[in-house]
């Protein structure tokens, strides 16, 4: 390499020196070719790697380098070093993000946009190559392989390299040309301290180096400065004497119990007997437990067995090479933490299965009688064995050197067990030579142990303790750590200046990372051995280290080995590739994708959806487990698989088979799995990145939506949209004026004149106007007339004077540019107020044209009698309605009232006549109907009096103040209904939703916030049932082979807010919803934009000036505002209830149609029937309790399959032709959402809000209710048996004593819960201890519903019953809607018969509380100032709950029952909720005394209150 290319080199950011000679040396290497760095531990490794990132960063832009290391750990401390060094974005995956979550492309787009560098475990970065996130040869410029020793058999790292990185094309040019965006081989760094395991060196070397297509290296021309960087220590190796002799006391009593056990009294073993009694023979079912039972006995591998037997034999090993004091610790230990851990409580209620191992496991370990451990220092030192007596010694030898230096001691002991790690720990902490001597710590790592689940696993405790003593090392607060391998690689231990292996190395990489933590100066090496056991291991690593050495440094290997290489694995060539997106699935990665696909699927509990392999032959002769005498031969192959994935899926992607043609059984799972996820594929069930469909989930953007999006700003939560649509402004660019008359109720005719075409409101249609005492209607024609410029201008002045009256102060007087004109038809009384209004002009023309001082004109005019407005004062002072003139003098009473009238006047002179005035009516929004309260009989209006000299008249008739007040109502039911009709002839002029009624669309389409008589609130609940509804079935339809998990999301996605948004902005309907508020204190007439201002009608052109006002109006017209995601979907679900109230499921479908939402809409008949065509019908179905169904549901199906899918579990392992119930319980739900809420949408008398509606919805379809009615629904059948005569008498010719044989007529009572197929033993024992809470509850759930005030959840959730009871429930409704062919009916009259229906009438028309306690109670309380809390009691046996109010117990409100689990403290605090209620009912509380923060919203209710 040239000095030019040397001084090139980068620094670091601090400035420092980069590299030592022989890091440089290597650093120069890797940048001619892929190498392998093999230096010692502590020889800055990870230093040259951060330099060739650097280079690799700044020199290849557009590709990033990923640095992989094998744990969590080292990765986090590699990101912090690289990240430290280098002035880059370094991100670091790891497996606690979840990128196997990562499913949207966009995502590891936008990590491989953002970093330069990635650190991650290498599983990781297979996975993203396997599904196509990542293209290795295209975004990744140099791999980095941290302890590249790894890349062997089936490694990440080796997988990475053999299924990737040689299918990209080499690099021709060499590692030193830069590809850019060029699919290419990246460069390759292995970092290592011992290259191989051990073995054949040669063939060991061949095989990395053609794994990794590095060639290893080590420093040659620097080799003597790493020398002299790398502190070798002094090996050494110190002898001990083996003794067999040690005695346990705690081992010999654990021992002695464990040899006493019988396999036979297993729970686990008793249960598969159990489940094997019931199965079917010659079913798969019957074979699979016929193998697990077998199996079991054979291994005796149980929760219980496998757990004893391991502690055992864990134990005699500590006692053999740690002592017998560490072995009764150990043992006493474990058995103390095993007691403790397992639940004390006798729990006979729920049926877990788990929970009588644990108690089989407590009662053996209640009958191990052990000794307390001692601590005293002679049993300590008697009781520990010769190897522990020469530890001691070396360690006590090791920490005098130290100090004679005058150097700190830290020391590490690698341990191969760990629960022997924790032993040593235990006698070096208290032994009297250690104690005070050495502050000791142990390290584990996050490995498990063989029954690491287990209650008898120790380590568990102190795993999650020891990044504290790491902690203590690293700061010198512990000196001596007792450690697992864990040490040698992957967690960041400081330099030590001993380092002790109290287990010889297993391989060549152990021996050379732990000989590295001792890489202090004069720091030492030592290994244990048995005086018997031969030291030439020792001998083999020292002389394997130096041939090894020798291979790396031979210039002979300059040339690497070729590709061709023999492959050391097999097995492997089958794989498959996803064309558009370069996603790989080989034999290696289908059994994990397998998995994560089944994990995915949504389960309730009962059973675990996994793959299930059965191997062939079978391990076992069956019956094995009954007959143990039967010889097992030894078979060694071929072998075949049968794979069975979960029951939502068709069987002919379920069940997967491959012939006896496999080497081992691994390879034949292996194969079922490629074959099966393949298949998954094929039917569209994963994605072209092979994994689950999970990326329709994201709210992501298609192109043609952000498109649309590109002028409107995206926010969170909202979208930025433009104002609501002017209804006046004309979208023709003639500047005519359309005419057209309208008639307020008996007030004369006016004609009305505007730039948009006028709708007619023939009698009845228009609006009506409510006024105090009348109700007006509105009518609205268009005339056939032309106005000239004459009445155009007459109708402006005449609508400015007639706005002025009463919105003068919001108007400008020079601005005529009116959106709607008016004129008078018949100016008879006008005509009186026209020579009023001159007088008042003439004499004071300097006052405001239409205020006059009412004492002039009372004088002037002989105090007229239609006056219609009085001001209290000039201009726009407070407006009262002229009642009369008084002339009568006023009592002493009224006098003193006028007088308050005018509080500054201290000589008021009263004259006469008076005014008598009235305050007006406070409503401006005439289109709203007046409250009943309001009508009701009150007072007469009280008269006010006012001085006329301090008053003044409004000049206009009292038409025109009638017209004055009403018109901004009009105006108000206009723009509403000519927005409507812009929408509908937008829209939907080409469809039938055109035909919708206007005031269902107006309903639609007005938002909470326009307070208008009806908003879209409750339709728009009817619509997001309706839209949810027609979305279920056309996705039920669309994907067929779809389970209810990937069905639910895919709705969720289609129906969410985002989504509907976005089709909203996408057809501009936001411009359509009416937002804005009729508020009268603020109504001012709208003027007309810019360019269609009335000057261009009346003068040819503008002044000058103007352009600038009409530039800041056009400004203000374009004003955008904010409306939340939640608006702009809730009106496209408004819509959808609109248009089904109208025209029903055809209308609606259109409706959803036209807004698309990404579904294939097809006519729900044609998606229906699309359904039934692929129910078999000619299905052989030997199953009884079809009809026993059939007549509990009143209901026979034509399609009796449906009917089998409706009542088939998960679970259920026999072959019926059909999945489980799940795809037709999502049909029933959607089903049962629809009939619930459309039936309290139309429920006579009730408007219930949307929140109501929910409310009884909940109450109704939750899964508490659903299953009430799943087993309260029974059916008595016939069931008649064959016995003798009772009252015969016995025949002379017979034997003594017999009688004739008669047929008995017996009921037996068949439960619809009784009738699911299932093969599961917990379904069935939850099944029976459900219904025995069913049966004690019943009684008390049924005077709920018939007869009480309060729904009863406290009660519905104490029956604990299982998902599967409601299940049932939705699944048969789903069954019976698809077998009627989508009759609504049908399912109606289902419900009827269930009960159902009978449950929801009364809760409507009892006003039942619906509301759950807990919240109802919270509610109450915070309305009352009240802070709620719980107060609980618990022991082992039982829990109670009760009610705290600001601190306070109320014990009346206290629940005790039964502990049966955490699900019993959420029961007991329902129905201590529930009974606070009542308590507070009963006493006649009043809620009134109390002032609450908001004024609650009053609900009916029955019974005493």
């Amino acid at each position: 390499m040239t000095e030019q290319f040397r001084a090139d080199l980068p620094v670091l950011s601090d400035g420092s020196i980069t590299t030592r000679g022989y890091q440089q040396e290597m650093l120069e290497e890797s940048l001619q070719r892929n190498i392998i760095i093999a230096m010692d531990t502590g020889s800055g490794k990870t230093h040259i790697a951060v330099l060739r990132m650097k280079i690799e960063t700044e020199r290849e832009p557009t590709k990033i380098c990923w640095f992989m290391a094998p744990t969590r750990q080292l990765c986090e401390q590699q990101k912090a070093v690289i990240k430290k060094a280098i002035g880059v974005e370094v991100g670091l995956i790891s497996g606690a993000l979840e990128p196997e979550q990562w499913t949207d492309k966009a995502l590891w787009r936008k990590v491989l946009d953002t970093y330069r560098i990635v650190v991650s475990t290498p599983q990781v970065l297979l996975d993203a190559l396997h599904h196509a996130y990542v293209t290795l040869g295209v975004h990744i410029g140099l791999l980095i392989f941290d302890e590249a020793h790894h890349a062997v058999d089936k490694h990440p790292y080796n997988e990475i390299m053999r299924n990737f990185y040689f299918a990209c094309p080499p690099r021709v040019h060499g590692i030193s040309r830069t590809y850019g965006i060029e699919n290419v081989r990246p460069i390759v760094l292995g970092l290592t301290a011992s290259p191989v395991y051990g073995g054949n060196l040669v063939t060991a070397f061949r095989v990395i180096e053609h794994n990794l297509d590095c060639i290893i290296r080590s420093p040659r021309r620097e080799r003597a400065e790493l020398n002299a960087f790398v502190h070798r220590p002094v090996f050494k190796t110190v002898l001990y004497s083996a003794d067999d002799t040690q005695f346990s006391t705690n081992l010999a009593a654990f021992q002695f119990v464990v040899d006493s056990l019988d396999i036979e009294t297993d729970p686990y073993v008793l249960k598969l007997r159990k489940d094997l009694a019931k199965a079917t023979r010659k079913t798969i079912e019957y074979d699979r437990l016929d193998q697990k039972l077998s199996k079991t006995i054979q291994t005796k591998n149980t929760y219980t067995h496998k757990g004893l037997r391991d502690a055992s034999l864990t134990a005699k090993a500590i006692c053999s090479d740690v002592g017998s004091w560490a072995a009764d610790w150990f043992i006493y230990s474990v058995v103390e933490q095993a007691k403790t851990s397992i639940t004390a409580v006798d729990n006979f209620i729920t049926a877990d299965a788990s929970y009588s191992e644990k108690a089989y496991l407590k009662s053996i370990l209640d009958n191990v009688v052990l000794s307390p451990v001692s601590y005293s220092d002679d049993d300590i030192l008697d009781e520990s064995s010769d190897k522990v007596r020469v530890l001691v010694e070396c360690l006590l030898s090791e920490k005098a050197a130290s100090e004679e230096r005058n150097e700190s001691y830290s020391g590490l002991i690698f341990v191969e067990r760990r629960e022997s790690v924790l032993a040593l720990a235990q006698v070096l902490i208290h032994h009297p030579q250690c104690r005070e001597v050495f502050r000791v710590g142990s390290l584990l790592g996050a490995a498990g142990t063989a029954y690491k689940h287990s209650a008898l696993d120790i380590t568990r405790k102190y795993v999650k303790n020891q990044d504290d003593a790491l902690d203590d090392f690293r700061r010198g607060e512990k000196n001596l750590i007792v450690s697992t391998a864990v040490a040698e690689e992957g967690i960041d231990v400081q330099a030590c200046g001993s380092v002790i292996r109290w287990d010889p190395p297993p391989n060549m990489p152990s021996w050379a990372q732990s000989r590295g933590r001792a890489r202090r100066k004069r720091s030492t090496f030592t290994l244990m051995f048995n005086q018997e056991e031969s030291r030439q291991k020792v001998r083999d690593w020292e002389q394997i280290e130096s041939q090894m050495m020798a291979l790396v440094n031979d210039d002979s290997r300059n040339i690497k080995v070729a590709e061709d290489e023999e492959d050391v694995c097999d097995d492997n060539e089958l794989e498959f590739r996803v064309e558009a997106t370069g996603a790989l699935l080989t034999l290696n990665s289908a059994v994990s994708h397998l998995n994560h696909f089944c994990a995915l699927i949504p389960h309730s509990g009962h059973v675990e959806h996994k793959p299930l392999y059965d191997i062939d032959p079978p391990d076992l002769p069956e019956g094995w487990h009954s007959d143990r005498s039967v010889k097992i031969e030894p078979y060694r192959g071929p072998y075949g698989a049968r794979l069975q994935l979960p029951r939502l899926l068709p069987n002919h992607i379920r069940i997967f088979e491959t012939d006896r043609v496999h080497p081992n059984k691994p390879s034949a799972y292996r194969h079922t799995a490629f074959d099966a996820y393949k298949a998954l594929y094929t039917h569209g069930l994963l994605n072209d990145h092979l994994l689950p469909l999970t990326s329709f989930m994201q709210p992501e953007l298609d192109e043609e939506v952000k498109a649309l999006l590109k002028e409107v700003e995206r926010r969170a939560g909202t979208a930025q949209v433009s104002m609501q649509m002017d209804p006046w402004a004309s979208t023709l660019e003639s500047t005519n004026f359309f005419a057209s008359e309208i008639v307020i109720g008996d007030l004369p005719p006016l004609l009305m004149f505007t730039r948009v075409k006028p709708i007619e409101w023939a009698e009845n249609e228009g609006p009506t106007l409510y006024r105090p005492g009348r109700q007006d209607t509105v009518t609205w024609r268009p005339l056939a007339l032309e106005p000239d410029s004459k009445t155009i201008a007459e109708a402006a002045n005449y609508t400015r004077r007639l706005f002025w009256y009463i919105n003068g102060t919001r108007m400008d007087w020079d601005d005529l540019n009116f959106s709607y004109l008016f004129l008078p038809t018949n100016s008879a009384e006008e005509s009186a107020w026209v020579s009023r209004r001159l007088w008042h002009c003439r004499t004071y023309p300097a006052r405001p044209p239409f205020f006059t001082n009412a004492l002039d004109f009372g004088t002037e005019f002989s105090f007229p009698k239609n006056i219609a407005i009085i001001r209290k004062g000039p201009n726009f002072a407070k407006a009262f309605k002229f009642v009369r003139w008084r002339y009568r003098p006023l009592s002493m009473d009224e006098e003193m009232e006028l007088r308050d009238m005018y509080p500054k006047e201290e000589d008021l002179e009263i004259t006469y006549p008076l005014l008598v005035v009235q305050h007006l009516p406070p409503r401006t929004n005439f289109l709203l109907p007046i409250p009943e309260k309001s009508q009701s009989p009150t007072t007469a209006p009280k008269n006010i009096h006012l001085l006329p000299e301090f008053s003044y008249v409004t000049l206009c008739s009292q038409v025109e103040a009638q017209y004055s007040f009403l018109l901004p109502s009009v105006l108000r039911a206009m723009e509403m209904s000519i927005t409507i009709n812009s929408m509908r002839q937008t829209l939907f002029s080409d469809i039938a939703l055109y035909s919708v009624p206007e005031q269902l669309l107006m309903n639609a389409m007005c938002a909470p916030i326009s307070q208008e008589k009806s908003n879209y609130q409750r339709l728009e609940t009817l619509g997001d049932t309706c839209l949810k509804f027609m979305a279920s079935l056309q996705l039920l339809g669309e994907y067929p082979l779809w389970h209810e998990g990937y069905l639910t999301k895919k709705m969720g996605h289609s129906v969410s807010n985002v989504r509907l948004a976005k089709e909203n902005i996408r057809h501009s309907l936001y411009q359509w919803i009416i937002r804005d508020r009729l508020i009268g204190k603020k109504w001012k007439p709208k003027y007309l934009l810019a360019e269609q201002q009335l000057e261009k009608v009346l003068a040819p052109q503008n002044e000058i000036g103007e352009e600038e006002e009409n530039e800041k109006k056009n400004k203000k017209a374009n004003k955008q505002q904010d409306l939340s995601t939640k608006v702009l979907a809730d009106v496209v679900e408004s819509l959808i209830g609109a248009v089904y109230l109208h025209g029903g499921f055809d209308y609606a479908f259109m409706c959803a149609k036209f807004f698309d939402m990404g579904i294939k809409w097809e006519p729900l008949p044609r998606r229906i029937q699309s359904m039934l065509n692929r129910v078999e019908t000619n299905f052989d179905l030997p199953i009884h309790q079809l009809e026993t169904v059939e007549s509990m549901l009143g209901y026979t199906f034509d399609r009796k399959l449906l009917l089998v899918e409706a009542l088939t579990h998960a679970s259920y392992q026999e072959d019926l032709g059909t999945i489980s119930y799940e795809r037709l319980e999502f049909c029933g739900d959607a089903v049962l959402d629809m009939i619930m809420t459309e039936y309290l949408y139309r429920a006579p008398g009730k408007e219930y809000s949307p929140g109501h509606m929910h409310l009884r919805k909940s109450a109704m379809v939750n899964a508490h209710t659903l299953a009430y009615f799943c087993l309260a629904t029974h059916i008595e059948v016939p069931a008649p048996m064959p016995g003798p005569l009772s009252d015969a008498p016995s025949w002379g010719n017979r034997r003594r004593g017999s009688r004739p044989i008669e047929i008995r007529e017996n009921m037996q009572t068949i439960h619809l819960w009784q009738c699911l197929m299932h093969s599961s033993p917990r379904v069935m024992d939850d099944q029976r201890v459900t219904f025995e809470r069913f049966t004690a509850r019943r009684e008390e759930i049924e005077a709920a519903f018939t007869s009480g005030a309060i729904f009863p959840w406290a009660t519905l959730v104490r029956l604990q019953a299982p998902k599967f009871f409601s299940d049932m429930i939705e699944s048969l409704v789903g069954a019976v809607f698809l077998d009627s062919e989508g009759d609504l009916e049908v399912v109606r009259g289902v419900l009827k018969k269930l009960g159902m229906f009978a449950l929801l009438e009364r809760i409507v028309a009892s006003d039942m509380e619906v509301l759950h306690p807990v919240s109802q109670l919270s509610i109450w309380a915070g309305q009352h100032e009240l802070k709620l809390g719980w107060d609980y009691e618990e022991t082992p046996k039982v829990i109670s709950c009760a009610v705290k109010l600001s601190g306070e117990i109320l014990e009346e409100s206290r629940v005790v029952d039964e502990y049966r689990g955490k699900s019993t403290k959420t029961e007991v605090r329902f129905a201590a909720a529930e009974k606070a209620l009542l308590h507070f009912r009963v006493r006649n509380f009043d809620y009134t005394q109390v002032k609450p923060k908001k004024n609650p919203r009053k609900r009916k209710h029955t019974g005493s209150s």
